[in-house]
């Protein structure tokens, strides 16, 4: 806002840009494209297509928020470059978040599933003529197994994988940091 009232009659041209993310990650994603110039357009709602059916992304939890930077921006190539390696940080973190339950998430459903195909074969014993009791109560146990299991194979495997992982994504907000820190110094 000062610097537009700084420079009153003299034209300043913008380009703009749409980032989309969680409600969570919103605020840091502004903090971090100001250092490379980027503010938050207030001419525009930042929201335009959330919560409108049949947008894709256009979920609830998610967020879109406009920025704009001068195009005449000293040290644009630079800026750009770091830029670039701030989102790609970015995505890096999301794969390494995703990372932390998909084989706890794998590992569960092969559990559950396999309990199912226990149970299945309980059943089928149970109606057959003559009916097989034993071989149901045989069949019945693991399956019963099957169903219970999961859900402490995922806590287990879930809270070994953070433990993997988070200093690995804590890595990643350092060398964020350290990006967004470069970029403020040239802007200033």
């Amino acid at each position: 806002m000062e610097r537009a009232e700084g420079n009153r009659g003299k034209y300043i041209g913008y380009e703009y840009k749409e980032i989309k993310a969680d409600s969570a990650q919103a605020s840091f994603l502004i903090d971090g494209y100001a250092n490379f110039g980027w503010q938050v357009d207030t001419n525009l709602p930042g929201s335009s297509r959330q919560g409108r059916p049949g947008v894709p992304g256009a979920g609830a939890a998610e967020k879109g928020v406009i920025l704009k930077r001068d195009r005449h921006i000293v040290n644009k190539a630079e800026l750009t470059r770091l830029q670039r390696n701030f989102e790609a940080c970015l995505r890096e973190i999301a794969e390494l978040e995703k990372r932390k339950t998909s084989g706890a998430t794998a590992a569960a459903l092969a559990a559950g599933i396999l309990g199912t195909v226990f149970m299945a074969g309980a059943t089928f014993a149970v109606t057959a003529q003559p009916p097989h009791i034993f071989l149901c109560v045989v069949l019945a146990i693991p399956g019963f197994i099957g169903w219970i299991l999961p859900y402490f194979i995922y806590r287990r495997m879930r809270k070994a994988k953070t433990e993997e992982i988070s200093p690995l994504i804590e890595g990643k907000y350092d060398e964020i940091y350290e990006i967004c820190e470069k970029g403020n110094r040239l802007l200033h």
